[in-house]
């Protein structure tokens, strides 16, 4: 399989996002300027952590006018797999790739600490490698992780599904302790935690690990 990590202006969590791709599907991964706009050959196309463009105007909405995002739209379109983390995250709802918004933190403080995570589902591409119910332990560090939508889009994404992860003790005041949420087809996920944080026992765990493993898996199959 072929993924890509998306290089936007102050992206820093780029290089930890590669690596951990690297580790579990054994081949390089290309970085992809922001302004380049060919994504065809990509199974999987990832949009790490940072503060891109500085985190001006609302955190992800500069980055979400970026040329690669049209692209990436596309890429959704036709079911390729997108994975945003922190950044990551708040950009694809920016761009409207995913239902809600990342607001400022409940307590206006910046958070960098791990945290508990609930795995809604294991029968997504990304969640296969744990089961539902699961407890695993990723890191957070932002200070726009809290998760809000509508009363109307919140009852939808609870019923179809669309809840990835929830915090065990939400540090940031998400709505419905939302950490994660996918697109109505579960090919794209973003959450706010680093998993790419938790792949090597170096790092002080691996409960990030099989996040990487089994999307590899499946998109290689």
């Amino acid at each position: 399989m072929k993924a890509c990590v998306i290089v936007f202006p102050a992206s820093n969590c780029d290089r930890d996002m590669k690596v951990a791709l690297e580790a579990s599907i054994g081949s390089p991964v290309d970085m992809v300027w922001h302004r380049d706009t060919q994504l065809a050959k990509y199974d999987l196309v990832a949009i790490p952590g940072g503060f891109s463009y500085g985190d001006y105007l609302r955190c992800g909405a500069m980055a979400a006018r970026s040329p690669i995002m049209a692209e990436i739209k596309k890429h959704a379109e036709r079911g390729g797999h997108v994975l945003g983390v922190c950044n990551g995250f708040q950009v694809l709802c920016e761009a409207g790739l995913l239902p809600g918004v990342l607001m400022r933190n409940a307590h206006l403080k910046f958070i960098c600490k791990d945290v508990q995570l609930k795995v809604e589902r294991a029968d997504t591409a990304f969640t296969g490698g744990y089961k539902a119910g699961q407890t695993v332990t990723y890191p957070v560090a932002h200070h726009d992780g809290n998760y809000f939508a509508d009363a109307e889009t919140l009852k939808r994404i609870e019923g179809e599904g669309q809840v990835a992860f929830r915090y065990v003790d939400n540090p940031n005041g998400s709505l419905g302790d939302i950490a994660g949420v996918y697109n109505a087809g579960g090919t794209v996920l973003g959450l706010m935690p680093h998993p790419e944080r938790l792949v090597d026992p170096l790092l002080g765990g691996i409960d990030g690990k099989p996040l990487f493993d089994h999307l590899v898996k499946t998109l290689a199959a």
